[in-house]
């Protein structure tokens, strides 16, 4: 039983060997019983002087080497027979991985070995492009989603994520310059909104006419990518649009709900004019798709915000309305705070965030009694600390809207003071930013120059006295600047 298991694991283990260890067993096997001969021949002449071996023998011995020498032979064979398998095996699983013409070429070589090495660099060759592919996706990748997260973290509109998405695109499929076209109300002309990879001034928009027979009026109403010639678009006025624009064109239409609100463009590098291959349209259509869902949402929370806004602008002035001596009291500071800013020659962002904080900087008012309110004498220190919750309550009624979210800092502090002793977070000197120290001072001018339930309204010399002596208070290069703007007659 012991002997039958050795010879088990003998011929399992001669199995599993490898074929240069095979080819020298069987070598050697078929090599011992000639060897064996001659020597056997050799002893016979040194001994006798001749060959002494009867007709028996020497056929016993011949039959022996014929056996010994066609075993070999059958077991070699055997061993090639695989070898030739497995280059039939390997050519066949070839044609899924190189093409026809590489396929040819290797077939062309003097034997199955020549083969085999040929189809085994040829794969290396193909594996090695796969790994340099898969690390160039890698750092792409990588790249893209240090661009999203970017893109995430800075987002104040829809624009910076449009840009984007160009930027991606662009990269993704080796482009030149992307565009994208939103329609106008009336569906008669494209305005370029966003663009990468050339130099645009989104203040100055470009129109670009739609016409019949225009590749782009077909791509929007087939609904469907297409590769056009930017040619025609060349042909306008507008001298920027061959820049924006190449010979070879990709659109992709922005398709929402059927509805198609804009279109997507990306024309390709200088010396690769060739065109767009089917995925590229379909990638970029389906990006185009996406993109549409984000512009539609973007406009649907505008609308929203503005209504909010509208609404809060509202309740804003309902509070100042009710109570007849503060009435007109937030149109006055606005006013005050505009002319104060336009002086400062503050850009047009920062004027509309002065001009709505102005609006709303009292709308936490709406949370106070109307009883401290309108109260005709002074307040006692409990009523103070419910009157001063206003700024905060205001704060917190507005926080919550993303685009007015930059309304917060000016609503919250405009009654913090320079030296500290203002209200609600005590803030001093350059922790009060430049917007909250305007409306301070337009604030507390309106304040000194209207009636009041507790005492008359003060004269403009008194005001701008009590002003001026307010240097621990207010920022008394914004007073000067108010005093200037005044009317001399007010």
């Amino acid at each position: 039983m012991k002997k039958n298991n050795k010879k088990i694991l003998f011929l399992a283990s001669f199995e599993d060997a490898s074929i240069l260890r095979k080819f020298t067993i069987l070598f050697l096997i078929t090599s011992i019983v000639p060897m064996v001969l001659l020597y056997y021949f050799y002893l016979q002449t040194t001994q006798h002087g001749h060959i002494d071996i009867s007709t028996i023998n020497f056929t016993y011995v011949m039959v022996l080497m014929v056996l010994g020498v066609f075993m070999g032979f059958i077991t070699i064979r055997s061993l090639l027979v695989k070898v030739i398998s497995i280059s039939k095996q390997n050519s066949k699983s070839l044609e899924n991985l190189l093409s026809p013409e590489t396929i040819q070429e290797l077939n062309h070589g003097e034997n199955e070995i020549v083969i085999l090495s040929r189809s085994f660099s040829a794969v290396t060759q193909r594996l090695e492009e796969n790994v340099r592919s898969l690390e160039l996706a890698k750092k792409t990748l990588h790249a893209v989603m240090s661009k999203v997260g970017q893109g995430i973290s800075n987002m104040e509109s829809i624009d910076t994520f449009l840009e984007l998405i160009l930027d991606t695109l662009t990269h993704a499929l080796d482009g030149k310059v992307a565009t994208l076209l939103l329609l106008n109300d009336q569906k008669t002309e494209l305005i370029v909104n966003t663009v990468y990879g050339a130099s645009y001034d989104t203040k100055k928009k470009i129109h670009l006419k739609l016409f019949d027979g225009s590749p782009l009026v077909k791509a929007m109403s087939d609904k469907k990518p297409m590769t056009v010639s930017g040619i025609f678009l060349q042909n306008d006025n507008t001298p920027q649009l061959k820049e924006l624009f190449g010979e070879t064109l990709l659109c992709a239409p922005l398709v929402y709900h059927d509805r198609v609100s804009g279109m997507m463009t990306l024309s390709k590098t200088d010396g690769h004019s060739e065109d767009f291959s089917k995925e590229d349209l379909d990638l970029v259509f389906n990006l185009a798709s996406q993109t549409a869902i984000a512009i539609e949402n973007s406009k649907l929370n505008r609308d929203i915000e503005k209504t909010y806004f509208e609404t809060i602008s509202a309740l804003a002035l309902a509070v100042d309305a009710k109570d007849k001596y503060s009435r007109g009291h937030l149109d006055r500071v606005t006013d005050h705070a505009l002319m104060i800013g336009k002086h400062l020659g503050l850009d047009d962002e920062d004027l509309n965030t002065l001009r709505d904080a102005a609006r709303l900087h009292d709308l936490g008012k709406i949370g106070i009694p109307d009883e401290i309110l309108k109260k005709d004498s002074g307040l006692t220190d409990e009523e103070w600390v419910i009157m001063r919750s206003h700024a905060e309550i205001g704060e917190s009624i507005i926080k919550p809207v993303r685009s007015l979210q930059h309304l917060c800092d000016i609503v919250r502090h405009h009654h913090e003071k320079l030296d500290g002793s203002g209200y609600p977070d005590g803030l001093k000197g350059e922790e009060i930013s430049p917007l909250v120290r305007i409306l301070s001072v337009a604030d507390v001018y309106d304040a000194l120059t209207t009636d009041r339930p507790y005492r008359p309204r003060k004269s403009k010399q008194e005001a701008i006295s009590i002003l001026r002596s307010m240097k621990n208070h207010l920022d008394q290069d914004i007073v000067n600047i108010l005093l200037e703007g005044l009317d001399p007659e007010g």
